[in-house]
C-alpha cells in the first residue's frame, strides 16, 4: 500500500530556452494531475515568517517557486519531508491529507500555487494535534 507521503513528488515543467529569456508553463492533467480550479501566490513574506500550517481534506496543489526560494515541510503525521524549491520549472505536487507549511523564504521570493478546488474554509484542517490524532483524510 502506498503511503500518502510517498505521493508527494517533484514535477519537472517544460522549459523553453531562448536568448531573449526562458519560458515555462503547466497544463492541467498533463503536468498537473488535476483540473485547476484556483491559483494564488504568496509574496512579501517577512524574514523568519512561515506560511501554511494546515492540511486539506480534498484539495490537491502544485507549488512553484517562481522567484527566489523557500522550503516546504510536509508530513502525513508519521513521516516528515522537507523540500527546497528554488527553480521556476519545478513544481511540488502535494496531495490531500498532507500537513504542510512553508518557511525560509528568500528576499523577494514568489510562491505560485495551482489548486484543485475553489476556496472552501471547511476543507482546511488547521489544528496539527487534531490532524495527527484523527486520521489524515486519506
Amino acid at each position: 500500500m502506498i503511503k500518502k507521503i510517498d505521493e508527494i513528488k517533484i514535477v519537472k515543467l517544460p522549459k523553453i530556452l531562448d536568448d531573449r529569456g526562458n519560458l515555462s508553463f503547466l497544463e492541467e492533467y498533463k503536468h498537473v494531475p488535476f483540473e485547476i480550479k484556483r491559483t494564488y501566490w504568496i509574496y512579501d513574506v517577512p524574514g523568519g515568517e512561515s506560511r501554511g500550517g494546515h492540511s486539506y481534506r480534498i484539495n490537491e496543489e502544485l507549488i512553484i517557486a517562481l522567484s527566489g526560494s523557500f522550503d516546504v515541510i510536509l508530513t502525513d503525521g508519521y513521516e516528515v519531508k522537507r523540500v527546497s524549491l528554488n527553480r521556476s520549472y519545478f513544481g511540488l505536487y502535494v496531495p490531500n491529507g498532507i500537513w504542510r507549511h512553508m518557511e525560509n523564504f528568500s528576499t523577494n521570493s514568489l510562491a505560485f500555487i495551482a489548486a484543485s478546488t475553489e476556496f472552501d474554509e471547511a476543507d482546511y484542517e488547521r489544528d496539527l494535534d487534531k490532524f495527527k490524532n484523527n486520521g489524515k483524510y486519506i
